[in-house]
């Protein structure tokens, strides 16, 4: 078949590579406009716009899905769309204009977790599993028929980041079958069943700890907001970023919510039920560095973690 592929940030690579590596014609590869990025706001290319720039194949910047994109799609006359992650919506009449209309890769099990963040909002929110699902694009949000799931269980120290780099490798296998399917006439697709949640886009309050709630809770807010938005809390009204934890051993002491301590050569921060040890932290202005060489750089006394 003849494919239009649009994604924009790194997870949606692999099934870029998985597709370009097929049977199949990618005729044309909608990603997002340059963006800044570093300190210098250096103007840089999406993961996904380097890919294709590295396979040869077309490349579409846009930000919105427009006329012009749209009336640049129908020339290519694309048997099917493809999109991972590309970061806006498309509408009528792009969604009607390849043949069989445009298929999604989407990292939870639908119906759980549609929308912008479902793999921190796993992690925050406990669950433990998660997955990747191929459904048929609709114009209501991530509701469409699917054609096929791929479920994980979650590991116990995994970050957004980690899964979501494992989910990209096996969900670009499972787009690549459904695709196969959809071209051999053999793709079969279901309605969704289940109870819907939604996994709203995430902004630094997500990222704020709550020290007051119970460990897992504590635990699973900081990995599912790493590496993005990132876990903060405050000292002594200072940012401090908290960038890897584990939970504290059993022996460790039991400490107020927030209430900081060092326990042998470990940081612990108490939580709503048992501590947490501070593996790797960020002072503000600073780079990352071991929990231990933050606690010994600070000026001497108790400390207290705020939210």
């Amino acid at each position: 078949m003849r494919l239009v592929f649009a994604g924009t940030p790194a997870p949606a690579v692999p099934s870029l590579r998985r597709l370009a590596a097929s049977a199949h014609d990618i005729v044309a590869v909608i990603t997002r406009t340059d963006a800044p990025v570093g300190r210098r706001r250096v103007l840089t290319p999406s993961p996904v716009a380097a890919a294709a720039h590295e396979l040869g194949l077309r490349v579409i910047r846009a930000d919105r899905l427009d006329a012009g994109v749209t009336s640049e799609v129908a020339a290519l006359a694309p048997d099917l769309g493809v999109i991972v992650a590309y970061g806006g919506l498309v509408r009528e009449p792009l969604l009607s204009t390849p043949e069989h209309g445009w298929i999604n890769l989407h990292f939870s099990l639908l119906p759980r977790w549609r929308g912008a963040a479902p793999v921190q909002q796993a992690l925050i929110a406990g669950d433990a599993e998660t997955g990747a699902s191929v459904f048929q694009l609709v114009a209501e949000l991530d509701a469409g028929d699917v054609f096929g799931q791929r479920a994980v269980s979650i590991p116990a120290d995994a970050t957004a980041g980690d899964l979501l780099t494992s989910l990209a490798e096996s969900g670009a296998g499972l787009l690549a079958e459904v695709v196969d399917a959809i071209a051999a006439g053999t793709a079969s697709a279901r309605p969704q069943e289940g109870g819907v949640t939604y996994a709203g886009k995430l902004g630094d309050d997500d990222g704020r700890i709550r020290w007051e709630d119970p460990r897992p809770a504590v635990l699973g807010r900081i990995r599912g907001v790493t590496p993005e938005p990132g876990a903060h809390t405050t000292i002594d009204g200072a940012r401090l970023k908290v960038l890897a934890v584990a939970a504290a051993p059993d022996d460790a002491p039991v400490l107020a919510p927030g209430a900081l301590a060092l326990h042998g050569r470990q940081v612990l921060a108490g939580t709503g039920s048992a501590p947490v040890v501070l593996e790797t932290v960020q002072p503000a202005g600073k780079g990352a560095m071991r929990a231990a060489d933050w606690w010994r750089g600070r000026r001497a006394g108790d400390a207290v973690a705020g939210s």
